[in-house]
């Protein structure tokens, strides 16, 4: 996508390259004859081949894979090439414009651009797209002259922002250059939200995370850290111009099994307990551990377990490997660590005897597919038993507003998410807009810059009087393809079989005795 109305002219495209859209609310200047209607292909009713339509500037973003793919539309050859030649800087300015955490992505994005790249038509691997994000934000020297410009004089707009993870960070990086007055709220005692509480430091080192969580603080955000917010009536007689709600999705899940409240003390929510661990009250864990579930928060617990002193580690998950919703790079990491991961095992009951726990029954059932759906029946074999001291449930996170009072026209579905405008992200109540995971459930970071960016350009339109759906601004496109020029092909036109190599671990015996 075009750069943000606010990037620093020397970030711009050099002069050879032409815009097509004008600065924030331009339009499409490039003109051309669309296909005929009920003709999808292109060709018209004699079979002629008919010009292209690229009324639709999505067009120019869809013809490169892999940047159509990632929702924050970084673009990825860009940046790739900008590091083959060395030249970092620009590079992570190139990410920070798009993604807006280069350093926290590039160690812990889900990478959606990755089976998209062109790269696996040719080769077993795709380019290491996420891992290149972090190269950049290694490698880049001073960024201070690129970075937008916060304006002394004020628009008279004020903004608050619930909570202070990615997506209101975002949001406020967006919206501070043009002038507004941005308050944010965190009942934690520092910004960053799930990249602090829920991703562990071995992982996420908390420098990185410092870094770029102060870059976007020190532009002038005003932070009112450790208020934990308990009424949206109270914060609405605030008098704000707008409000953005990024509180994420704070409620882990939890089972109702046979014996479950009788074994409470020895059962935690995988990402309370990981908050624990992240805000140093948690420092150890004993015994034989059991974490379900199979997503990248399971990981994360059974490899912080791991680390915290655990005799035994076990990840028991409820459907088959090839379907759980971790990311093939977390499974790798969990098992190189020497953590079993156990499929096809449902919970049945927590088994205690004389008020000591003994550990979980689990049923053997085995995947079947039924209408190009997977459906999980009985296996036949005997239910197994397996010991444990403690659990770590990790079966999935839903969003939980009970602070947001149900008679201030935010309207809810049932599954208490807020109704939304999918496009502008504009609550039933038109001064409140929502983004990242509090929007529409559990998402990767990437999602939330995404949906920070939108909601900025709601919120700009709305303090403005304008309409956040239909007076938004189209996508900006350029009209320098993202594909090498005719001069670079003819030095670098040769295939390259290069191998995908992985990112160097430390030995076991030093990764698996430090938490940070």
């Amino acid at each position: 996508m075009c750069n943000p109305w606010w990037l620093p002219s020397i970030l711009q495209r050099e002069s050879d390259r032409e815009c097509v859209s004008e600065r924030f609310f331009g339009t499409i200047a490039a003109q051309t004859r669309s296909r005929e209607p009920g003709h999808p292909t292109g060709l018209d009713r004699f079979g002629s081949m008919q010009p292209t339509n690229i009324r639709n500037p999505d067009y120019f973003h869809k013809v490169v894979d892999c940047q159509w793919a990632c929702p924050a539309h970084t673009p990825v050859p860009e940046y790739i090439r900008l590091i083959a030649q060395q030249r970092y800087t620009e590079a992570y300015m190139i990410n920070w414009e798009s993604n807006v955490f280069p350093g926290i992505l590039g160690r812990t994005c889900d990478r959606p651009c990755e089976p998209a790249c062109r790269r696996v038509r040719t080769e077993e691997k795709p380019v290491a797209i996420c891992r290149l994000k972090r190269v950049t934000a290694d490698h880049r020297g001073d960024i201070s002259n690129y970075l937008p410009k916060v304006p002394r004089r004020k628009n008279g707009k004020r903004i608050a922002l619930l909570g202070a993870g990615p997506a209101s960070l975002a949001v406020a990086r967006d919206l501070l250059p043009l002038g507004y007055e941005v308050d944010m709220f965190e009942r934690d005692p520092a910004g960053g939200g799930m990249m602090r509480s829920q991703i562990p430091a071995f992982r996420l080192p908390s420098d990185v995370l410092e870094e770029e969580v102060d870059l976007i603080v020190n532009m002038g955000v005003n932070t009112h850290y450790g208020q934990d917010i308990t009424s949206m009536r109270e914060m609405l007689d605030r008098g704000y111009d707008a409000y953005f709600v990024g509180t994420g999705a704070p409620r882990g899940r939890d089972l109702s099994l046979p014996g479950r409240s009788e074994v409470d003390a020895h059962v935690s929510i995988g990402i309370d307990w990981l908050a624990s661990v992240a805000f140093g009250h948690t420092d150890s864990i004993q015994g034989k551990v059991i974490v379900m579930g199979g997503g990248n928060t399971a990981m994360d617990c059974c490899r912080t377990s791991k680390r915290l002193g655990a005799e035994q580690v076990t990840v028991v998950v409820r459907s088959a490997f090839e379907v759980m919703k971790a990311s093939d790079w977390e499974k790798e990491d969990a098992m190189a660590e020497g953590i079993p991961i156990i499929n096809n095992r449902p919970p049945k009951e927590f088994v205690h005897e004389n008020g000591r726990f003994k550990g979980i029954v689990f049923a053997c059932v085995r995947p079947v597919e039924e209408g190009g759906r997977l459906k999980y029946v009985p296996s036949g074999e005997p239910d197994v038993f397996m010991e444990c001291d403690h659990v770590l449930m990790a079966i999935g996170q839903e969003n939980h507003c009970p602070w947001i009072e149900r008679d201030l026209g935010i309207e809810f579905d049932k599954w208490d998410c807020p109704i939304l405008d999918e496009e502008s992200l504009q609550s039933t109540n038109p001064k409140v807009f929502f983004g990242g995971d509090s929007a529409l459930g559990p998402e990767n970071i990437i999602w939330a810059s995404a949906h920070a960016h939108r909601a900025a350009i709601s919120i700009h339109l709305f303090c403005q009087g304008r309409d956040p759906r239909k007076d938004r601004p189209p996508p900006g496109v350029n009209l320098i393809s993202q594909k090498m020029g005719i001069h670079e092909w003819s030095y670098d036109a040769e295939h390259d079989p290069s191998k995908r190599y992985i990112v160097p671990h430390a030995h076991l015996d030093r990764s698996l005795t430090k938490i940070k």
